[in-house]
């Protein structure tokens, strides 16, 4: 069974409920990046020129509940209208209360209102099932078809993720995905379920407990998975690696001793590295070894890594990358993670499937010019690791099957 969506239905003369994600940065009140806002344009063009009246949703920030106008989705409003050209009306505080349902019910076709920042309600965010359902009942009740195009919170178990939708299910209107959950969907699914072999997973990132349960998931499914970041070094550790100050789990070393005992050498770790004696000011030093010298930490993959990783990459199939190879974010030690990246464009150029799964590697290819090089980035960091791992999504399960 695949995933309605916003292409089979009918929206003329309706009221259709989107929810997008506009949680954008903000500077002084001014959108400072509306990649968010550009990702949600098809749908909300395909409800405007099919004659649909438009009631757009999204959170911004942790406001927890409260009306706090630092945190009000007028900016996004402002940038949206100028990407359409068309007045964008911003919803009262009340959210979806009385006045807001009375600005929606006086909406007409061809126009586009935002509603007013959804966690100003507590509701929203509530884990007390009934409080997020009378929310979503709210939200429901302003329109007559429920539309998920916010994949970054469809990890989320939120009032107008899964509590609107039910909502308008119950008065027999349609919940389907969005132009962009549904490429989500599609990409996702297809790297995990029907690969193009070789498959190879490449994870990166801080800390290895935020991705036992994607590697135990991908383990498998896959050929190969390449790993770095300071999570490498914990498992480095587990197979007995000096890595001298590197970041290190503790609690997690038998874990991964018993992980990597299950992997059967699928696992690729770094045999060379980047690495410091300080963090804050200290210079890079060429570490030509899989062993880490007692007074430095790890903070990049070596030359010798880049070389071996890449090669894999290139012989792949299909390429998931989840996480950076280092900390990009200083250029002493972002050669690791561009060396990735360019090597996952230049997979794709010869016919690999590549999906980027969302948080640091997506910024990081985007950063670097290459996101276009690339298959498909993610707009969900959080919700892409809950996908590839296979853990239940009720924002996605909620809506209607073909």
């Amino acid at each position: 069974m695949a995933t309605k969506t916003i292409a089979d239905i009918d929206v003329a003369g309706k009221t259709v409920l989107v929810r997008v994600d506009f949680n954008v940065p903000l500077d002084n009140g001014v959108v400072t990046n509306d990649n968010r806002i550009v990702a949600a344009l098809p749908s909300i063009k395909k409800v405007l020129d099919a004659g649909g009246k438009l009631i757009l949703m999204s959170h911004l920030g942790r406001p927890k509940g409260q009306v706090n106008p630092e945190f009000s989705l007028k900016p996004a409003a402002d940038k949206l209208a100028e990407h359409l050209g068309l007045p964008v009306k911003l919803g009262p505080a009340d959210v979806a209360g009385p006045d807001a349902a009375k600005m929606a019910g006086e909406l007409q076709a061809g126009e586009v209102m935002l509603l007013e920042n959804l966690r100003f309600n507590p509701g929203e965010t509530s884990k007390d099932e009934t409080e997020m359902q009378a929310f979503g009942d709210q939200l429901g009740a302003l329109g007559d078809v429920y539309v998920n195009d916010a994949f970054g919170t469809c990890h989320r178990k939120h009032a107008s993720m899964y509590g609107a939708a039910k909502a308008v299910q119950a008065k027999g209107g349609p919940a389907v995905a969005g132009y962009l959950v549904e490429k989500e969907i599609k990409y996702l699914h297809e790297a995990v379920a029907e690969p193009k072999k070789p498959f190879v997973a490449i994870l990166g990132g801080a800390k290895v407990s935020d991705k036992i349960k994607l590697i135990s998931s991908l383990l498998d499914k896959v050929d190969t998975i390449l790993i770095g970041g300071a999570m490498a070094y914990t498992l480095l550790k587990a197979r007995d690696v000096t890595v001298g100050k590197s970041l290190v789990e503790a609690d997690q070393v038998d874990a991964m001793k018993e992980l990597l005992g299950r992997a059967g050498g699928k696992i690729i770790l770094p045999c060379d590295h980047v690495g410091t004696d300080d963090f804050a000011h200290g210079q890079p030093s060429a570490i030509n070894d899989v062993n880490i010298p007692d007074n430095l930490m790890g903070m990049d993959i070596g030359p010798e890594t880049i070389d071996e990783f890449s090669e894999i990459i290139l012989a792949a199939g299909t390429v998931v990358w989840n996480g950076p190879m280092g900390v990009f974010e200083r250029p002493d030690y972002a050669t690791g993670t561009k060396a990735v990246a360019e090597a996952v464009a230049k997979a794709t150029g010869h016919g690999a499937v590549s999906v980027i799964g969302g948080g640091d590697s997506a910024a990081a290819v985007v950063q670097m010019g290459l996101a276009d090089k690339m298959t498909h980035v993610s707009t969900g960091g959080g919700a892409s690791l809950t996908y590839l791992e296979g853990k239940a999504m009720p924002p996605i399960e909620v809506l209607d099957q073909k």
